[in-house]
């Protein structure tokens, strides 16, 4: 009796008090400036072993080594009840960026987030495309919980009795300062699995943290040139001849295109799919990707990836189907080798060898009624939630795969994606369509190793419908959308020149475009980015704690602490501040140091925040102090391999600079056996105060494609 008194009061001490068993997470340096923590007993399928990235150590090493950005005793670990918790400090004034593909909110401190890969249904909840799990803080460091799980995540809004800063008790009755939120000064994570794999990245700034991060999961994708030129998609049930119509349409009325995409139509059977060309719209596949090719344009194929039962290769399928299906299509469990061989070589063989450019893949992302559900069960032995959590990561690497034994690079489009995923070669869209947070979600997706695009596709306006076409320009994937709509680049005569010129403006911005993926690539630094992460924007961390500033004195400084949800970073140079349908002026915040307008290099300010009043013909972009950005011409198709094109190349400012011009040969790997350059362009004056520039050669067998060089010097003095 006494034996079982004591252990019911040890019981009940242990419940009461489980945070006295919680332990420091042990790091290890892995990279510098990148320590792995492992707590418990972690699972063996987690999204690093679903995405299988291959880390840049070079570059990494090429940041510098990094002090611990925390302190380690407050890095704390338990394991309850067949759970992982994980505990990590804060401090007053930090805040906190990531947690994946959000749409309305870029400050996550204090949010409470079930990160679970969902279709976007309008709320900010974690249930989102890519709920990545890494953010990133202000204070320079970030981290990653390497969980294949939906995670629980409370963002500085669970406020603890043991806290070495805690919240200040108020009384509601006569305190106007009370608050149901009060002060918590930790990020607390709940991991439903025995133990976890957990990363810290050190910066110092956050955007070196975020350099580490993408760099450690591969470096973002190199697309070939063509990815990033424009793509039109067109009506869901259109058929061969009405895509080679629409195409010649395009380049009768002198809109770029260099792919087509093409929606659900081109299957003989879609949700479920067969995945073979349906014989009456689509008589001759291997005929209309030759045509194409021959007038400089690609063509991308919708999928989903689930088996209706009329496909030739279902029965083969069999022992690999989960439990459920989707539409009544069958679900491959795509971690099982086999299932892979089966499933993708009907792609190979129908699509890939006959020059199919790339896939969208669609419907890897919820809703739960419309995806498998958490009962489901798969031949490998793997939990329905884990299969959620990486399918979008399955899709893209082993799609991607098809094309790298081809040594052909691809471009696509995908519904969901995870951490890991950095280096795919997709971009991420839905059918949410809310222009104001698309751009959002395109700020958002700099903090977190995904690529995003706020597509077009039709408008309640013309300009509602020009406003959208100009952000598409400037985004990762330039593309009209007209699945369902059915609408052209023309399609709104009264916009119709401001829509081509902006078109051919993406055209001609190809290789300031394709040198900062190449950053992407080999440094890691996102092509588009939030404004926190740009040097010169936040406020300095002073000593051990956040410059304090007079914010009514210094409205500058209030507004870099406010969500800032409606302009970005596009490669090293631009700011876009775009505008939305019914605006005729807008505020820009403009970091310190000198910025221009892009168009007629005008002084636009330092530091400050500017007014900019509305024009239909122009997205206000503004460039920083010596900004570079080379242009090629106007043009209907992005270069060809072997193709060589002219530079015009673009000062900005006062200060002699330099910008290093990336080139390959657009459409292989080579470029990862060395077969790439970086050219260097340099703007300096000469004894008589005049502008000059010059570009360095190519190195002695490597790509060259740059003709003729021009020299425009914006600023006028």
């Amino acid at each position: 009796m006494k034996y079982f008194v004591f252990v019911m009061i040890l019981l009940f001490f242990t419940n009461l008090f489980p945070i006295c068993y919680a332990q420091e997470i042990r790091w290890e340096p892995v990279a510098p400036g990148i320590w792995k923590g492992i707590t418990g007993s972690p699972e063996d399928f987690d999204l690093l072993s679903a995405a299988t990235p291959e880390p840049r150590m070079e570059a990494i090493a090429k940041l510098g080594e990094a002090a611990f950005p925390l302190d380690s005793t407050e890095t704390l670990a338990r394991q309850s009840d067949g759970k992982t918790y994980l505990k990590f400090p804060l401090v007053r004034e930090e805040q906190l960026f990531g947690f994946g593909l959000n749409f309305k909110t870029v400050h996550q401190r204090g949010r409470i987030l079930r990160l679970h890969v969902d279709h976007y249904g309008g709320v900010d909840n974690g249930r989102t495309h890519a709920p990545v799990p890494f953010y990133v803080s202000d204070r320079g460091y970030g981290i990653f919980v390497n969980s294949a799980r939906y995670l629980d995540v409370y963002a500085g809004s669970g406020s603890r009795l043991d806290s070495k800063d805690p919240a200040l008790a108020r009384d509601r009755n006569t305190d106007p300062n009370w608050t149901a939120s009060p002060y918590s000064d930790a990020v607390e994570i709940l991991v439903p699995a025995d133990g976890v794999e957990v990363y810290l990245f050190a910066g110092p700034t956050p955007l070196k943290a975020v350099q580490r991060f993408n760099l450690f999961n591969g470096g973002g994708p190199l697309p070939p040139r063509w990815g990033l030129g424009f793509t039109q998609r067109v009506h869901r049930l259109y058929d061969q001849a009405e895509v080679l119509a629409e195409v010649d349409e395009f380049e009768k009325r002198g809109f770029p295109l260099d792919f087509v995409g093409l929606e659900p139509g081109w299957l003989s059977k879609s949700y479920p799919n067969t995945f073979d060309w349906d014989p009456g719209r689509f008589p001759d596949p291997e005929g209309l990707v030759a045509s194409l090719k021959k007038k400089g344009v690609g063509l991308n194929l919708w999928i989903n990836p689930y088996v209706s039962p009329d496909a030739d290769f279902f029965s083969e399928l069999t022992p690999y189907y989960g439990s459920h299906t989707v539409w009544a299509g069958a679900v491959p469990d795509l971690t099982m080798q086999e299932a892979q061989r089966i499933y993708w070589q009907k792609f190979k063989k129908d699509h890939v060898d006959i020059g199919v450019s790339g896939y969208k893949i669609d419907e890897v992302d919820g809703y739960d009624r419309w995806l498998w559900p958490d009962v489901a069960s798969f031949p490998s032995g793997l939990a329905a939630e884990q299969l959620r959590q990486t399918y979008g990561l399955l899709v893209q690497k082993q799609s991607a795969r098809l094309y790298r034994d081809k040594n052909r690079r691809t471009y696509g489009l995908v519904r969901a994606s995870n951490g890991g995923g950095v280096r795919f070669p997709y971009v991420l869209y839905n059918d949410y369509n809310n222009h104001k947070d698309f751009i959002t979600a395109l700020i958002n997706s700099g903090f977190s190793g995904i690529l995003w695009t706020p597509e077009a596709r039709a408008s309640d306006s013309a300009e509602e419908w020009l406003r959208r076409f100009q952000t598409v320009v400037f985004s990762p994937m330039a593309m009209i959308n007209a699945w369902a709509s059915g609408t052209k680049p023309w399609t709104y005569p009264e916009v119709a020149s401001e829509v081509k010129a902006m078109a051919l403006l993406r055209m001609q911005m190809m290789p300031y475009w394709y040198s900062s993926f190449a950053r992407y690539h080999f440094e890691g630094i996102p092509p588009f980015r939030g404004m926190n992460l740009e040097p010169g924007f936040v406020e300095k961390p002073a000593g051990d704690g956040i410059r304090k500033v007079d914010l009514e004195a210094n409205p500058y400084d209030e507004a870099t602490k406010k969500e800032i949800k409606d302009q970005y970073m596009a490669g090293p140079s631009l700011l876009v501040a775009p505008f939305f349908a019914g605006e005729s002026s807008r505020e820009v915040i403009l970091p310190e140091g000198n910025w221009y307008d892009f168009y007629d290099g005008s002084y636009a300010g330092n530091g400050e925040i500017i007014t900019v009043t509305a024009r239909l013909d122009q997205i206000p972009v503004f460039v920083r102090e010596g900004g570079i950005i080379p242009l090629t011409g106007p043009r209907l198709h992005a270069p060809g391999e072997g193709e060589t094109f002219d530079l015009e190349i673009r000062h900005y400012g006062e200060t002699a600079s330099s910008f290093y011009l990336y080139d390959d040969d657009g459409v292989s790997f080579a470029y990862e056996k060395g077969d790439y350059s970086w050219r260097e362009i340099r703007v300096e004056k000469d004894e008589n105060g005049n502008w000059n520039g010059s570009i360095s050669r190519a190195e002695a067998g490597k790509p060259d494609h740059i003709g003729k060089v021009s020299w425009t010097f914006m600023t006028k003095p």
